[in-house]
C-alpha cells in the first residue's frame, strides 16, 4: 500500500547529525532526489530556485566552517545548498510563457489565453520592483481596493516576494529529504550557517538567498539526538 510505504519513509526520516564515514552515497541517489525535488509544487510554477550539489572533497571541507562547524557538515558525504532566486523572475516568466506558446495551434483556447496573460502581464505586476517604491505601492493599492468587497490576493513589496520564493524552495528541500529517506540514507537540514559567505563561495549574485543546506550520508546512532517528540496533535490541529 502506498500509504504504508509513505509512513515508513516519514518514520525513517530523521535529522541525523553524524554520518558514517565509511559508507558513500551513490551519486545516482543524489541525482534522483534532485530530479524529484524539481517536481515539487511551487508558486505559479515560477521555480525561483537553484540547487548546488557540493560533491568534491575540497569544497565540502571549505563549507564546514561556513556551516559553523556543525557535525552534520563535518561528516557529510554530500551537501546540497538550496537557493532562492526571485531575481530570476523575468527569465522564469518568459520560460513559462514560451512553454504555453508552444502548445498553441491557431487561435489560443480559453486556458491558453489565461496562461499567456498570467505570465505576460500578471507576473510582471507581481514581481516588478523599482528604486522609488512605486510598484509596491501600486500592488498594495490594488490589493486594498480589490479586497474591499471580496477575498483578494494581497501582495506588496520585496518581503512578500521573498516569502513566496522561500516557501517554494522549502517545499523542494522537503521533497529532497523524503527522497533521500526513500533511498535508505539520511539527511540533516542546516540553517545555522553564514549565508553571506555561502553565497560568496558559490559566486551567487545579491538577488540570490540561501534557503538551507542539507547534508546527506548514512546516519549513525549517535547522530540521532534522542527520541522524536512533537507538540500534541490537539494543540496544533484545529477542525473548523
Amino acid at each position: 500500500m502506498l500509504q504504508e510505504s509513505f509512513q515508513q519513509i516519514i518514520d525513517f526520516r530523521r535529522s541525523n547529525r553524524v554520518f558514517d564515514p565509511n559508507i558513500k552515497v551513490p551519486e545516482e541517489v543524489i541525482t534522483r532526489s534532485l530530479e524529484r525535488a524539481i517536481l515539487s509544487p511551487n508558486s505559479s510554477n515560477m521555480q525561483l530556485w537553484e540547487f548546488y550539489w557540493i560533491n568534491s572533497e575540497e569544497v565540502k571541507k571549505a563549507f564546514v566552517p561556513l556551516c559553523l562547524g556543525q557535525s552534520a557538515a563535518k561528516t557529510a558525504q554530500e551537501m546540497v545548498v538550496f537557493v532562492t532566486r526571485k531575481d530570476l523572475w523575468r527569465k522564469r516568466a518568459k520560460w513559462n510563457l514560451e512553454r504555453i506558446q508552444e502548445t498553441v495551434e491557431g487561435e489560443p483556447n480559453r486556458l491558453q489565453k489565461g496562461g499567456l496573460q498570467y505570465y505576460g502581464k500578471v507576473m510582471p505586476l507581481l514581481y516588478m520592483n523599482d528604486g522609488f517604491g512605486i510598484m509596491p505601492t501600486i500592488r498594495r493599492t490594488i490589493s486594498f481596493f480589490g479586497g474591499l468587497r471580496k477575498p483578494f490576493f494581497r501582495t506588496g513589496g520585496a518581503a512578500n516576494q521573498r516569502i513566496m520564493a522561500h516557501k517554494s524552495c522549502a517545499l523542494a528541500a522537503q521533497t529532497f529529504m523524503l527522497s533521500i529517506a526513500a533511498e535508505g540514507f539520511h539527511s540533516c537540514p542546516m540553517e545555522g550557517l553564514d549565508a553571506y559567505r555561502v553565497r560568496k563561495a558559490l559566486g551567487l549574485p545579491w538577488g540570490a538567498e540561501i534557503n538551507m543546506i542539507i547534508s546527506v550520508g548514512k546516519g549513525t546512532e549517535e547522530g540521532i539526538w534522542g527520541p522524536r517528540f512533537r507538540v500534541p496533535y490537539n494543540e496544533v490541529v484545529f477542525k473548523k
